[in-house]
């Protein structure tokens, strides 16, 4: 009788025990008004009198003095409470109340960290990373090196990894204080422009998460959107800025990033181009609807050779003459081979580009020592070594390119 009684006391006290764990409540809680939401940073360099502007809030001039590297300017845009529109019947078609949903603040500092604490000493609520879109950086802040940054970003749990990282041409800032049409929150709008361009084929996958994970590995190089605001304070992706480590060392043209997906295989396809048949003056304009690869690696004369091999479907979007037969399958031959041509050319340029950069963004060197370990032990080892033997590795291309598709035309 006495074991039962202990087994009752036993288990009425484990159920007290449980249930005081539900006591607690959220003692950690902050409430949302007390949170100031940034939705979206950019970074340039600062000017020659940043430093005479900036006051004394992280450090003391000559006692408590400050890091010796040349100063940038951080912007941030910042959520306004119960602005943010929440449905399709908020958000209305006009940029114009842009400024009334967000409220664009800049300071200078000596590094992220430091900028950031003197922001937060001009306003009441603390910085809030957990809705971070987009983050915005200028080509000449870039070349100059992302280290401080990428540590910021890395050490703060409130950074989403599929929030954006791009690289602006010009000043970053500009982006922060834009006003498009389509969208009353600018921040969003630079995401979902990025959003859009994965979806219909004009840009790869690359999250901020994504580009930390290519830096980081020893054969192969990150790459980010490079962007540009245009006169209607719409936004261009006007190629792709390619780093080593984390360093911008180029940048491509916007017609070459289809480039790099034909020789990723990535699908959809969404880029036009314009084929030449006969006559320069007899012109087809193509669409590209799908794309396969696959790529072989082998060692020839002690360096890494690869052969790619793309197949691309497209369709024939325009004619600039009636006199080009599109139902004639010889005429479809001649356009196939002409894209062929065109992609293989394509392809050769832009890694002939990044060779001469020494920047793989294609993962070339994760092949090797996915397929070849003895040849990357042996030779290569490091990511700098193969960075040295990059810029001297061959291709074949072997491209397949298949039309699908002509249209209708009413009689």
């Amino acid at each position: 009788m006495s074991k039962r009684v202990n087994t009752r006391l036993n288990l009425k006290f484990m159920i007290l025990l449980l249930l005081c764990s539900l006591l607690t409540g959220c003692w950690d809680r902050m409430e949302i008004e007390e949170r100031a939401v940034v939705l979206g940073i950019s970074i340039d360099t600062a000017d020659k009198d940043a430093e005479i502007r900036e006051d004394e809030i992280s450090h003391l001039r000559g006692k408590y003095p400050a890091p010796k590297q040349e100063m940038i300017q951080l912007s941030v845009q910042i959520a306004l409470p119960g602005r943010i529109p929440l449905g399709p019947g908020e958000g209305g078609a006009s940029g114009e109340g842009a400024q009334e949903t967000v409220w664009v603040l800049d300071v200078v500092g000596h590094t992220v960290d430091d900028a950031m604490m003197n922001l937060q000493q001009q306003i009441s609520g603390k910085l809030f990373f957990g809705h971070l879109r987009v983050i915005v950086v200028s080509e000449e802040f870039a070349r100059k090196g992302m280290e401080n940054l990428n540590d910021y970003l890395h050490r703060n749990a409130e950074v989403r990894r599929m929030a954006w990282l791009m690289v602006s041409k010009g000043k970053a800032k500009e982006l922060m204080e834009a006003a498009p049409k389509l969208e009353r929150v600018p921040a969003l709008y630079l995401s979902s422009t990025l959003d859009d361009a994965v979806k219909h084929g004009k840009f790869p996958i690359d999250y901020i998460g994504t580009f930390w994970n290519n830096s980081s590995k020893k054969g192969q190089e990150g790459f980010l959107p490079y962007i540009q605001i245009m006169k209607g304070e719409n936004v261009e992706i006007s190629g792709m800025a390619f780093f080593i480590g984390a360093k911008l060392v180029g940048v491509t043209k916007p017609f070459e990033i289809a480039g790099y997906l034909v020789i990723k295989g990535i699908s959809p396809a969404g880029y036009r181009g314009i084929i030449h048949i006969g006559e320069d003056s007899q012109v087809v304009t193509i669409h590209a609807t799908n794309r396969e690869s696959e790529i072989k690696v082998d060692i020839k004369n002690g360096l890494p050779h690869f052969t790619i091999t793309a197949v691309t479907e497209v369709n024939v979007e325009e004619k600039n003459t009636e006199t080009l037969p599109l139902d004639n399958s010889h005429i479809l031959e001649e356009i196939a081979r002409e894209n062929e041509r065109s992609v293989k050319e394509l392809m050769l340029g832009l890694i002939q580009k990044t060779q001469k950069k020494e920047s793989d963004i294609f993962g070339f060197g994760e092949l090797v020592r996915a397929r070849k370990p003895s040849y990357w032990n042996s030779h290569v080892k490091t990511a700098d070594q193969w960075s040295e033997i990059y810029k001297n590795t061959t291709f074949d291309f072997r491209v397949t390119s298949k039309v699908r598709r002509v249209g209708m035309k009413a009689e």
